[in-house]
């Protein structure tokens, strides 16, 4: 069994900044992309920035230079440091992991969800 939970989602006011995480536990064996998603009331889930194991990182364009992805591969975990909010932010943060299990089986995971909610 895997599990990832997500915490550090808060209520911010724009122009604020937050740092969310996310932490995988359970039979793992490797982590290869770990990222975060997002979902708006009304609209669908989408990509907000990537991380694989190695270090190479992608971002929505919505994102850039306001948001910073990283990670920490022994602790098996994932960060966002987000700043510059906006209200268009707000969502739920969710977190999904492609992770390798002990007996060589590869399954995509996802955390329960985070409220982020920017508004003054």
């Amino acid at each position: 069994q895997v599990r990832l939970v997500e915490s550090g989602g808060d209520l911010v006011q724009p122009g604020g900044s937050l740092r969310l995480s996310c932490a995988a536990s359970g039979s793992i064996a490797t982590i290869n992309t770990m990222a975060w998603y997002r979902q708006a009331p009304g609209k669908e889930r989408e990509f907000v920035a990537s991380a694989t194991r190695g270090g190479n990182k992608k971002y929505d364009d919505s994102v850039k230079g306001r948001f910073t992805i990283s990670r920490d591969n022994p602790r098996h975990m994932i960060f966002l440091e987000m700043s510059s909010l906006k209200p268009d932010d707000t969502a739920v943060y969710y977190c999904k992991a492609d992770i390798l299990s002990p007996s060589n089986e590869w399954g995509t995971y996802w955390g329960q969800g985070t409220q982020v909610t920017v508004s003054s």
